[in-house]
């Protein structure tokens, strides 16, 4: 007797712990997809699967109608902006996150950009390959210790950057409508209950939220404005949550001392980009949370929880639209 085997849908590009995962299983076929194939390929390879696993594609209402077999979805990652969850769950279909899986390393990026930012790692390492020893100290570095951090979300990552910062003996503040404030306190950390009010306090903002309706444009020229002059800005979370022509003016005209950005509001950006010009940006593609630790935990996770749905024993602490099971 022949047995039906489920087919998973997965990126070519997807750690190889998952597709080792799979292989273990004779009655999983997978099938690789290039995660920048076109819509039609995309959609003919969806018509005979089970589960999909998703990294950068995206997945909207066409391309599951498109799918009558179709019965987990999985991110490759925490952000699902990019699929139609609604219509997901209007079939039934679960969609699964990674949880934890990038965290720690979206929290690493952040330390990272803010102490690049302060040591000017760039800057300093020109001095010496360009033989300008003698210009280094036209402007010192500076510290983080002692410095307040803001830091917006207090979610899966922004628990983490928090741990870290206090850590380098900084400051820290925390908003978060959704955190209460006796478990911010908890953490170590100061709760702030209003967001334009704690702005011309901090040295860092560091944002660390999904983008959602209630956050896209949340950083306008006006919250930019808030800020203190020799304050830096800090986004690993999602393009769209600032508006990056009033980030570009900011910094242009001195009103910020700096940025890191990881996400952009097109990706991939123009190379045009205004904020490619400034010396006070350092700028990453969309890579805060990617590490190779990073993304061999979620390519395991996602190939589990698509096999948990299909196995009937969905994993239920990952499912972003529980109303689907």
């Amino acid at each position: 007797m022949t047995t039906i085997k489920k087919k998973l849908l997965l990126p070519e590009t997807m750690a190889r712990t998952g597709w080792d995962f799979v292989k273990s299983r004779d009655d999983v076929e997978a099938i690789a997809f290039s995660p920048t194939a076109p819509t039609p390929e995309f959609r003919a390879l969806l018509r005979d699967a089970d589960g999909v696993a998703l990294t950068s594609t995206p997945l909207r209402a066409a391309d599951i109608e498109a799918a009558p077999r179709l019965r987990a979805v999985g991110r490759i990652g925490v952000g699902y902006d990019a699929v139609d969850v609604q219509a997901l769950s209007r079939r039934g279909i679960p969609l699964m996150t990674c949880g934890t899986d990038n965290s720690p390393t979206v929290a690493e990026y952040a330390m990272f950009m803010m102490l690049t930012l302060c040591k000017r790692g760039a800057a300093m390492d020109a001095l010496v390959r360009q033989g300008r020893w003698s210009e280094r100290y036209a402007a010192p570095t500076t510290e983080l210790l002692g410095k307040t951090v803001l830091i917006v979300g207090f979610g899966r990552i922004g628990t983490r950057i928090a741990k870290r910062c206090l850590a380098m003996e900084m400051r820290v503040e925390v908003y978060d409508p959704y955190v209460s404030a006796e478990a911010i306190r908890l953490a170590g950390c100061e709760p702030v209950a209003d967001l334009d009010a704690a702005l011309p306090r901090a040295d860092f903002v560091t944002i660390h939220c999904p983008k959602t309706p209630e956050t896209a444009g949340m950083f306008d020229a006006a919250r930019l404005a808030r800020m203190k002059p020799s304050a830096r800005f800090i986004n690993t979370a999602r393009g769209g949550l600032v508006d990056e022509a009033a980030l570009y003016a900011a910094l242009a005209a001195g009103k910020l001392a700096g940025a890191g950005i990881d996400v952009f509001d097109r990706e991939p950006p123009l190379t045009d980009n205004p904020l490619f010009t400034l010396p006070n940006v350092i700028v990453a593609p969309h890579m805060a949370g990617n590490s190779r630790e990073s993304l061999d935990r979620a390519a395991l996770t996602v190939t589990r929880n698509l096999l948990s749905v299909l196995d009937g024993a969905p994993n239920r602490e990952y499912v972003v639209n529980p109303e689907a099971l």
